[in-house]
């Protein structure tokens, strides 16, 4: 029963988390949302007290139902590893020692990444944005085709209950990220289990130090013990020792495939306090912990936990890029000196540091201008960028399902009055300059009315007209910026004709700030 209720409430979960990514429309958002704001890292970065009091309570009532129930990382691997069974029905799983310095170093490691401001490592090593990614960059395109598909023969239906959107590549590095983490966390699963959860997740270190005092664990009862070998051959997490009757539950993901195995009813899930065998001089303790655990101090974990805490008041390292171009169709992308990060985000060193790259607010983005970094520092976090549009000011869907709160939640009156970048005029290729055609683009969509064009010669505007009406020579007009008016919405650099370069683009604001 324990397994039936488990895989249900897996099965909603990791259900409805990938539909958010797949949901380009924001329907789900509205009702789902708050599967991905309970997720552990995006919890811990927003500083979300109650989900993270919340799932400390959890772990210490029950052990590790987060890893079984809510990461749709973990779910996955459950996936991947059952489909592996129907190839290989004979499979079984063994008992392997633990390795306290992979998981403990990789904690470190992730702990000090933002430390140092390196929020590309730290995405990467997320659960929750790993499979964000995957799902964003390889399931997300096969559900637009469909959507595509069915577009098409609903026009040709003069129904319009579908519409079809782009498909196309934001990222190629992300991309390929996502295809790697795809192929490896699949093969592990696929051979070994939850290898992955157990020897590199950060998260699943975390809440396997505190599954070691959960109240709720699997028993032995020693009586009934036949020694049989059944619930180590079937746990996936290879962390039951038949021989000596031990559970190690800093990797016991509470899967309950063990208790549906075992038929003679030795091993069991129940309070700490509660024996479940008779009392005898030879009572076996219920749980026997590996002797490589409990090598990892508790003085240790809270050393780890403390420059954890000690790595929120270091500052993130500022971005200062001077590199190449990327192409993307008939417009290149300016060499931006600072990129552009979303309203509500407050600024470069808040969205880089709480940012895990899942890529939500890649998949909701209506206007196409949210897009994975390829830069190193910054790697897999979308920045903005406006060959294939602008940041509209009626339009916050990006603060609203960001579980990280990298993009604080605004209203659209709050938009309008942040300027998340400045407007900057290249004179030489401007088409007023260089072909001396007149063109008022900039100055026509900019919604804050920032932009004023004055006449590339003053005199012409005193100088009478020759000629019939409508035949005079058009008065060349050049556009002047003004700063306090300037949001950074990019529609300026998106309708500019320039080609390749646009003669006006955005330059990103390393600190947000009203008009």
């Amino acid at each position: 029963m324990l397994k039936k209720i488990r895989l249900i409430l897996a099965v909603i979960c990791f259900l409805l988390i990938t539909l958010l990514f797949l949901d380009f429309t924001g329907t789900l958002h509205q009702w789902f949302g708050w599967l991905a704001k309970i997720q552990f890292l995006p919890a811990l970065l927003a500083l979300n007290t109650g989900v993270i009091i919340g799932l400390i309570v959890l772990t210490l009532f029950f052990g590790r139902i987060y890893c079984s129930v809510i990461c749709p990382l973990g779910i996955f691997q459950d996936i991947t590893l059952r489909l592996s069974r129907r190839f290989n029905k004979k499979k079984r799983f063994s008992f392997s020692r633990a390795l306290p310095w992979l998981r403990y170093g990789v904690l470190i490691l992730a702990i000090a990444a933002f430390a140092l401001g390196m929020g590309s490592l730290v995405a990467l090593l997320d659960p929750y944005g790993a499979y964000g990614r995957v799902a964003n960059n390889l399931f997300s395109p096969v559900y637009q085709g469909i959507n595509n598909i069915l577009a098409y023969f609903a026009g040709r239906a003069d129904s319009y209950s579908f519409y079809s959107t782009d498909i196309w590549i934001k990222s190629t590095a992300t991309f390929l990220i996502a295809v790697t983490t795809f192929v490896v966390i699949g093969i592990l699963a696929w051979r070994n289990g939850r290898t992955y959860c157990n020897t590199i997740c950060p998260v699943g270190t975390v809440l396997g130090f505190i599954s070691r005092f959960s109240i709720f664990r699997l028993r032995f009862d020693a009586e009934k013990c036949t020694k049989c070998g059944l619930c180590e051959r079937n746990c996936k997490a290879s962390c039951i020792d038949s021989k000596n009757m031990s559970v190690d539950s800093s990797r016991c993901i509470t899967c309950f495939n063990c208790i549906e195995k075992c038929k003679a009813g030795a091993i069991k899930y129940t309070p700490l306090k509660i024996s479940t065998g008779k009392e005898n001089k030879n009572k076996v303790e219920s749980i026997v912990e590996n002797e490589e655990t409990n090598s990892v101090s508790r003085q240790n974990f809270l050393t780890i936990t403390g420059l954890f805490l000690l790595a929120n008041t270091v500052k993130a390292q500022q971005l200062h890029v001077d590199g190449g171009l990327a192409e993307i169709q008939d417009k290149k992308i300016p060499d931006r000196k600072v990129p552009i990060v979303p309203p509500g985000a407050e600024g470069e060193k808040n969205f880089n540091s709480r940012c895990t790259g899942c890529q939500l607010c890649v998949t909701i983005c209506p206007n196409n201008i949210l897009r994975p970094s390829n830069k190193l520092s910054t790697m897999m976090q979308p920045e903005m960028s406006f060959e294939r549009g602008y940041c509209r000011p009626e339009c916050v869907e990006c603060s609203k399902v960001c579980p990280s709160k990298a993009i604080k939640q605004i209203t659209t009156a709050d938009k309008t009055a942040i300027s998340i970048g400045q407007a900057v005029w290249i004179k030489d290729n401007c088409v007023v300059n260089r072909d001396e055609v007149p063109c008022t683009a900039c100055e026509r969509h900019c919604p804050t009315k920032a932009i004023t064009l004055i006449p590339v010669h003053p005199e012409e505007e005193n100088t009478p007209q020759q000629g019939p009406p409508g035949q005079q020579p058009p008065v060349l007009k050049t556009p002047v910026i003004n700063k306090e008016l300037c949001i950074g919405c990019g529609a300026c650099e998106y309708y500019c004709p320039a080609r390749p370069f646009s003669a006006i683009y955005i330059e990103g604001n390393v600190r947000h700030h009203s008009v």
